[in-house]
């Protein structure tokens, strides 16, 4: 909450800085790239994941991908792309996107603040724990699509409620 407090009443806060300070907040592996665009490393269950964060003040969004590396064989990316549609039906925010040749899995969403709305901690951290979530959530389907020989309808079915804790 301190974080959100140190926040309240400033107005014209640019949003990767905001991003910068959760990314210093959770103790996150990141860099700076640009004015308007940082990337860093998240520890999830499953793997790492790397998110990249960038406004488009023309365009008045905040962007963001959560990416992790996938490369599965030739002839089970017909089984994936079909449970990437099933998947993306279930998401209400963002979708993924296979990226074949950089072998990367990427999960996209942007948050449009036009009229000069401002992106607080809490919506930004939401945004980068929904990505990380929805990644760790739809990954061991990814793996059963891809390398497990199921069909796209049951590899979904190990991703159909969100799990809390841990066994």
């Amino acid at each position: 909450m301190a974080l959100i407090e140190d926040y309240l009443g400033v107005e014209g806060i640019h949003p990767i800085d905001v991003v910068e300070t959760l990314a210093e907040a959770h103790e996150w592996d990141f860099d700076r790239v640009a004015d308007d665009q940082i990337a860093m490393m998240v520890e999830g269950q499953w793997r790492s994941y790397s998110l990249t964060l960038a406004w488009s003040a023309q365009d008045e969004v905040l962007r963001l991908l959560c990416t992790f590396e996938i490369d599965p064989p030739a002839a089970r990316e017909g089984a994936l792309y079909d449970l990437l549609n099933r998947i993306n039906d279930q998401c209400w925010t963002g979708a993924f996107t296979f990226w074949r040749e950089q072998k990367l899995m990427v999960w996209r969403y942007g948050l449009v603040l036009s009229g000069g709305q401002i992106a607080g901690p809490a919506q930004i951290d939401r945004m980068i724990g929904a990505a990380v979530s929805v990644s760790e959530r739809f990954y061991p389907a990814m793996q059963l699509a891809c390398w497990g020989d199921e069909t796209p309808e049951a590899a979904l079915k190990v991703a159909i409620a969100e799990a809390y804790g841990r066994a």
